[in-house]
């Protein structure tokens, strides 16, 4: 590994950080109004760059990691089943970077939209990862079915899964509904 993976380790760690900004960002920009709204757009701006580097990054290094990957994506037909990933993720990064010049828009207009929009690139990023990576967890070494756990380990998950997932949806509805709307100022009147 040595100094070039530890340079793309750090790389990475920092551009991962700004991923999560740009998120928080995003978010902001849809919860607020006025001016932090549009300190949030600047922000947003900002960590949308370290993101698509870091993307960028990942996309470029992961096929090297192994032929079996490279072959997923250079190798004919595999290659055009895959080419809308990253060309969607460019596409996507392209829209919402040429938005943030016009955001916030009047009446708070699509304010939701640069958070979908992020939300929708790391899906096609993880969806290209997964790809990449399938079967394997480990590259090459250690598959998804030698890592599961014993089918009787697995039932009780399921079970244990099955009461507490329909708490989790409802909690996370309620939640939202009545966190939901805009942050506003403070008033008595």
């Amino acid at each position: 590994v040595g100094l070039g993976g530890t340079a793309f380790g750090v790389l990475v760690a920092f551009c991962l950080a700004a991923a999560y900004a740009a998120m928080g960002a995003a978010w902001v920009i849809y919860k607020t109004e006025g001016d932090l709204q549009k300190k949030a757009v600047r922000w947003l701006r900002t960590a949308l760059v370290l993101t698509a580097l870091g993307m960028a990054a990942v996309s470029l290094a992961t096929p090297f990691a192994s032929p079996r990957i490279f072959d997923k994506w250079f190798v004919w037909p595999e290659m055009l089943y895959l080419s809308p990933l990253p060309i969607l993720s460019a596409l996507l990064f392209l829209w919402l970077w040429r938005q943030t010049f016009h955001l916030p828009k009047p009446d708070d207009r699509h304010s939701l939209m640069p958070f979908l929009t992020l939300a929708a690139i790391f899906a096609l990023g993880f969806a290209g990862l997964a790809w990449s990576f399938y079967p394997f967890v480990v590259p090459d070494r250690l598959t998804i079915w030698q890592a599961a756990s014993a089918p009787e380990s697995l039932a009780i998950i399921l079970a244990g899964t099955v009461v507490v997932l329909p708490v989790i949806i409802f909690y996370s509805f309620y939640a939202y509904r009545v966190f939901g709307g805009k942050a506003t100022d403070l008033t008595y009147d």
